[in-house]
């Protein structure tokens, strides 16, 4: 009997599986896959967004409150998860911009903070990889060097030769980037809501779109169902998250009915596969048992 299928989702802080590809987890954890989020950093350097939470913060620190909004988040989920262990870099702002902070995640040797993701694939030997594609999906340092950890370990956790001491080699068949927000999506929700007649976060967003972004989508995966607990589990980050906020600005029975999808780029495939896809595991699924790599 072959191994269950297995996820691993590579994010910069925690929150960020909430709000990206959070409804795929939920539907393929349901369907028995093994899925595991990686957090590179603690959220340490974030803003507080929810003035709510602030009292929590002033009590424990932030650090402590985003360890345990991610508990939660995680047993909403249902979903297996590990920390990486890196310092939050913070989002310099300023002209000229101010240096990384010195030992944060970003600022430090790609090698240094790729072996411990190295472990984890050969540990946990995903079939799949999800992460950021290669502008971190928006220019945080973290989500940058999110990217690029990820991308390091999934292009040598299957050479032996490489990271001696993580443990035995291990190659991941498929890596996806998270295109949660893409031109046509947020496009569909504006007219909505306007057509609705209600006001939409996205106009100016729009207006300072350039380019159509829509060859990028090659993944759609039907994951509506999950969307409540999509948005439960992106409310337990209550430091990040205010409850009425853009992130919720359209209603759960809307988004069903425009974009009931969550979206991906296939970046890497070591398998055959033809897209549009509708899975993430599509090429894999009785083509290449789950317990083993090429």
């Amino acid at each position: 009997m072959s191994e269950p299928l297995r996820l691993m989702a590579v994010h910069a802080h925690p929150d960020d599986e909430s709000s990206k590809g959070a409804a795929t987890m939920a539907y393929y954890v349901k369907e028995g896959v093994e899925v595991l989020v990686v957090t590179c950093t603690g959220g340490e350097r974030g803003d507080v967004l929810n003035p709510v939470a602030q009292a929590d913060v002033d009590a424990v620190g932030i650090a402590a409150v985003r360890r345990r909004e991610m508990a939660e988040a995680v047993r909403i989920l249902g979903v297996q998860h590990a920390w990486l262990g890196f310092e939050d870099s913070g989002f310099p702002e300023g002209d000229p911009t101010p240096p990384l902070p010195e030992g944060c995640f970003a600022a430090l040797p790609l090698e240094e903070v790729s072996a411990p993701l190295v472990e984890l694939v050969r540990a946990f030997r995903p079939h799949v990889m999800t992460t950021y594609d290669e502008n971190g999906g928006y220019p945080h340092p973290d989500h940058i060097r999110c990217h690029e950890v990820a991308m390091e370990a999934f292009t040598t956790a299957g050479d032996p030769a490489a990271y001696p001491g993580t443990g035995e080699a291990w190659q991941p068949l498929k890596l996806y980037y998270n295109l949660t927000f893409h031109r046509a999506r947020v496009t569909a929700f504006h007219d909505a809501l306007l057509d609705g007649g209600h006001d939409s976060p996205y106009g100016e967003w729009l207006e300072e779109w350039e380019g159509d972004d829509a060859y990028r989508v090659t993944t759609r995966v039907c994951v509506d169902e999950f969307f409540p607990l999509r948005d439960e589990a992106l409310r337990a980050h209550r430091t990040q998250v205010e409850p009425d906020g853009m992130w919720f600005a359209v209603p759960t029975h809307m988004q069903r009915e425009i974009w009931p999808t969550e979206d991906f780029q296939l970046a890497v495939s070591h398998v055959p596969t033809q897209t549009p896809e509708t899975d993430l595991f599509a090429g894999i699924r009785g083509d290449v048992s789950a317990g083993d790599a090429p």
